[in-house]
């Protein structure tokens, strides 16, 4: 397993792509070079990936501001060292601040090692993650993709991957979850570096790719 920690590292899993499915040799040239977009592994990276699914990116932009001013350090014994006033204030749903307590003091208590996940498979990573209230598969495989940089990743759930995925192999609806997931099991190991294709053609201008037949 190439754990991927550099630009390079992507560039790489990109060739690997396109040499298992050259259909997606269209999909780079549309989108160009992919960033790397990884954060530190950790509380604060999972406690980023949390606040981030606010409604708004700007309300979790905001939150997020809040809660590194606040604990100066985001890390799990800064976050359970907070006055339960001052974690009132940081515009964290009741949900959300009961996961971040949760997830910090498994973290704190030696149960939870974010440290271990290195050369793990993705499944049994999401299984323990979600294991934790209020950390969901999408979480999960989030955190494993850009925080431990696992490059075999695939959010099938995701609305925007899926939307793209559609779009650029030809399927007239947005394909289920469990199509997704199907298609995506030709792009192992990379498909992590796929993921990443996907969602750069999503926030493009998502026009059809010529030349593409539908699969599944």
């Amino acid at each position: 397993m190439r754990i991927i920690r550099t630009a390079e590292d992507v560039e790489y899993g990109v060739a690997e792509l396109c040499r298992i499915d050259p259909r997606l040799r269209v999909l780079h040239s549309a989108v160009g070079r992919l960033p790397l977009r990884l954060m530190e592994p950790g509380f604060a990276g999972l406690a980023q990936i949390i606040v981030s699914q606010m409604v708004s990116r700007a309300s979790a932009d905001a939150i997020w501001g809040r809660l590194v001013a606040a604990t100066g350090d985001p890390t799990a014994r800064s976050y359970l060292s907070l006055d339960p006033g001052v974690v009132d204030g940081l515009g964290l749903s009741r949900a959300k601040a009961e996961t971040l307590r949760g997830v910090a003091e498994a973290i704190t208590a030696g149960e939870l090692n974010l440290a271990s996940f290195d050369g793990r498979e993705a499944e049994d990573l999401v299984g323990v993650l979600t294991s934790y209230r209020g950390i969901g598969p999408w979480t999960a495989e989030v955190y494993l993709m850009f925080c431990c940089g696992h490059p075999d990743v695939f959010p099938a759930g995701d609305v925007a991957l899926r939307t793209a995925v559609g779009k650029a192999l030809g399927h007239a609806e947005r394909p289920p979850p469990s199509t997704v997931t199907s298609i995506a099991e030709a792009w192992r190991p990379w498909r992590s570096v796929a993921a990443r294709l996907f969602w750069a053609y999503y926030a493009g201008d998502s026009a059809p790719l010529p030349g593409i037949t539908p699969s599944v």
